[in-house]
């Protein structure tokens, strides 16, 4: 039921429809003050929902920062980052920054072994499993199966956690985790994976969206992309709150 509600906030979080119920009650309102009134707020948040500098302060506030340099048993990619195709490969959406920096920490030797988390992220069916693919195209590319662990069944950031705990806990219950995942994402991971695994963990910011100097035209421009990342941080602050009262 959980996993239903949290594809129905995909639509219902979208701030474009939002704007839209508004406009569609300003254009059917029979009082001028009212119609008046439901067009400045209208415009008024599709101002602030289209603003590339309002959005990305908000992420700014939001995203976490780097931890200090260390090592790490496991390093766990959370899943999110992959996208359909047509073929049985794998495609990488805006979150494919989380894959790209695991296979750097691996490289670097901050961490010694990667551990996919994810399953099919479909409401219906289990086809595409993303952790099974990321597998399959790490071995494509030369990193050996001995330093790849495979977690395919979790849906969402709980299950993450309570299927990575099983599977660290039979291997190496004390073993030291970074877990890898978008900057936004970072305050609920770590709020259930603490909680979780009953201890501190480290976690490694990915796909940043918020920037460190804006230009000029970030202030006053409209950017239909801003939707988007709206879309994507209320959803992520909502999921909190749900998570918050879940664990």
């Amino acid at each position: 039921m959980a996993f239903i509600f949290s594809k129905l906030l995909v639509f219902i979080l979208q701030p474009i429809i939002w704007v839209l119920i508004l406009l569609v009650f300003a254009i059917f309102a029979k009082k001028q003050q009212r119609k008046k009134t439901l067009l400045i707020i209208s415009f008024s948040l599709l101002f602030v929902f289209s603003n590339r500098f309002l959005v990305g302060k908000a992420y700014n506030f939001y995203e976490a920062k780097y931890p200090k340099a260390k090592r790490y048993d496991i390093g766990v990619l959370l899943g999110g980052f992959s996208k359909s195709t047509q073929h049985s490969d794998l495609a990488l959406n805006e979150r494919g920054d989380r894959l790209i920096q695991s296979i750097a920490l691996l490289k670097k030797g901050i961490i010694k072994k990667i551990l996919i988390s994810g399953g099919s992220g479909k409401l219906i069916g289990s086809e595409s499993i993303e952790a099974d693919l990321t597998a399959k195209y790490l071995k494509e590319i030369g990193i050996p199966d001995s330093v790849v662990l495979v977690e395919n069944r979790s849906k969402n950031t709980i299950e993450n956690a309570k299927y990575t705990f099983e599977l660290v806990n039979k291997m190496k219950p004390d073993a030291s985790i970074l877990v890898i995942t978008s900057a936004w994402h970072i305050p609920r991971s770590k709020m259930i994976f603490d909680k979780v695994f009953n201890r501190k963990l480290d976690y490694y910011p990915t796909d940043y969206f918020g920037k460190e100097n804006y230009d000029i035209s970030d202030y006053y421009l409209p950017d239909a992309g801003a939707f988007a990342y709206w879309q994507s941080i209320l959803k992520e602050w909502v999921g909190l709150i749900v998570d918050r009262m879940r664990i």
